[in-house]
């Protein structure tokens, strides 16, 4: 290959890039991304930095200084001459022209390819309706520059659509900065899907914990707004309220939406790839296309796709390996990981919990905020959960990434040759 073409300047993009120059590729190199931004860590987004902090800092709110993208960057200028690559920023990718090789801009440009690795990650879902000001998504960098301002600027009566992670991540940053907040969530307990009843609701009380208002089973029948003006930059009014399907209507002076991502896969709707989900790959990475992978959240690996950093970061080496290869030379079948940060806690969940798993406490009390929690199948653990419980957690997941996949882990409490420990 001559030329390889990372459609996506994502975490998941630059870790192929990295992978492309690790694994000898040295032809040109290629990243288009839609924003004019290069690749940035998101995590902090909804955590330190939309609280006006440095990531990793302990200063008060407000205390964020310096180069904004610069606190967020995952390069720097000496990696990025190291890695040599052509980046064409601020014009997304418009399609994929297979047969002739190529990845169309949205400016008419065409760029000639030998491969292409696909990381345009996910783009956060709407409500329906027109565009209001004081409406938030929280998936960029500008979407953060965008609350952050809103919130610094006076915004005291914040309404969070959806209680999932990025939801959790944002109403405990807003209630950090004095604002008063409301966590709306259609289902009878945030996180359900991942947690399970018990654990969800022990989780679901940090809310409570530390003044956020959370209402469950309900959803939202419309938002509220004024008449608009003609400063409004093209939205219908601002925002200042949301009526539930139960009747209840909440003010709001900003409206955080997060009610999940879709993969940003329009761009690839008239291309020979399937799409169902996400772009459809082996547990490699590799698409129908034998010069096309993909990797991140755009990424369906098998049955799986994963909106998580940990998959973002392991499965474009892979990738990269099957596409320089020509053939799935190489599979990524870990168990799932993830983090969030609320409250001050930190909540950890590793492996695969099935439906009718039942969930143990092994360590800690819940009562202090503190604890660990194992869940099970027939005896055997097929997930882990600590709340502020690193090292014990880590001891866990590695438990679990020792059995096959797909196969549960020996109980928590078993012996240690039973879990494959060294005595």
């Amino acid at each position: 290959m001559r030329t390889v073409t990372v459609v996506g300047a994502s975490l998941a993009g630059l870790y192929a890039a990295r992978a492309l120059r690790s694994q000898g590729f040295d032809g040109r190199l290629v990243v288009i991304g839609a924003e004019h931004h290069r690749p940035y860590d998101r995590p902090p987004l909804s955590k330190e930095f939309l609280a006006g902090r440095k990531p990793g800092a302990d200063g008060p709110p407000g205390s964020a200084d310096g180069d904004l993208l610069g606190q967020l960057a995952l390069s720097d200028d000496e990696e990025e001459a190291e890695l040599a690559a052509e980046w064409l920023l601020g014009t997304p990718a418009a399609g994929l022209d297979a047969a002739g090789r190529a990845v169309l801009l949205a400016d008419g440009r065409r760029i000639a390819t030998d491969g292409v690795v696909i990381a345009t990650g996910a783009t956060p879902r709407t409500l329906p309706g027109p565009p209001l000001a004081g409406v938030h998504t929280l998936r960029t960098l500008d979407d953060a520059l965008a609350l952050r301002a809103a919130l610094h600027a006076g915004a005291r009566q914040v309404v969070v659509i959806g209680g999932g992670f990025i939801g959790a991540e944002t109403a405990s940053t807003c209630a950090g900065l004095g604002a008063q907040v409301t966590v709306v969530e259609a289902a009878p307990l945030p996180l359900l899907p991942q947690l399970g009843t018990d654990m969800a609701r022990l989780c679901a009380g940090l809310h409570a914990d530390h003044g956020v208002r959370l209402l469950c089973g309900t959803g939202v029948k419309a938002l509220r707004a004024d008449g608009g003006s003609p400063e409004g930059g093209g939205r219908h009014g601002r925002v200042t309220g949301v009526e539930l399907a139960d009747g209840r209507l909440l003010d709001a002076d900003a409206v955080i939406v997060g009610i999940g991502a879709r993969p940003a896969t329009d761009w690839l709707e008239n291309s020979p790839l399937a799409l169902r989900d996400g772009v459809l790959c082996d547990e490699g990475g590799a698409t129908a296309l034998p010069h096309v992978v993909a990797a991140g959240d755009v990424a369906r690996y098998g049955a799986d796709r994963a909106e998580h950093w940990t998959s973002a970061t392991e499965q474009p080496a892979v990738a990269v390996r099957n596409l320089l290869a020509g053939a799935t030379v190489a599979r990524h079948t870990p168990r799932p990981y993830f983090w969030s940060d609320q409250y001050g806690s930190r909540i950890q969940l590793a492996g695969r919990r099935g439906p009718e798993d039942a969930a143990r406490i092994v360590e800690g009390d819940p009562d202090e905020g503190s604890f660990v929690a194992v869940y099970e199948r027939g005896g055997a653990m097929t997930a882990a959960l600590a709340v502020n419980r690193p090292r014990p957690f880590m001891r866990l997941r590695r438990q679990l990434a020792k059995s096959a996949p797909g196969t549960p882990a020996p109980p928590a409490d078993a012996p240690a040759a039973a879990r494959g420990a060294t005595p």
